[in-house]
C-alpha cells in the first residue's frame, strides 16, 4: 500500500514538483495539435490544476 502522508519536507515537495511537471512536458510534447482533441486539452487543464492544487496545499504547510 502507498505512503499516503503529506509531504512535508521542502526539498521533497519541490521535488515531487518537478516530476509532475516533466511529465505534464512530455505529455504536451507528445499531443500532436493538428490532431489534439477537446479531451487532449481537457486533460492537459486538469493535470496544471492538480499541479496548481498541490502548490497551495505545500503553501500551507509553511
Amino acid at each position: 500500500m502507498a505512503d499516503l502522508k503529506p509531504i512535508q519536507d521542502k526539498e521533497k515537495q519541490v521535488v515531487y514538483l518537478k516530476e509532475r511537471l516533466n511529465i505534464f512536458m512530455e505529455v504536451l510534447d507528445s499531443i500532436d495539435p493538428e490532431e489534439a482533441e477537446v479531451e487532449d486539452i481537457d486533460r492537459l487543464i486538469e493535470m496544471i490544476d492538480d499541479i496548481e492544487l498541490k502548490c497551495e496545499q505545500f503553501r500551507g504547510r509553511e
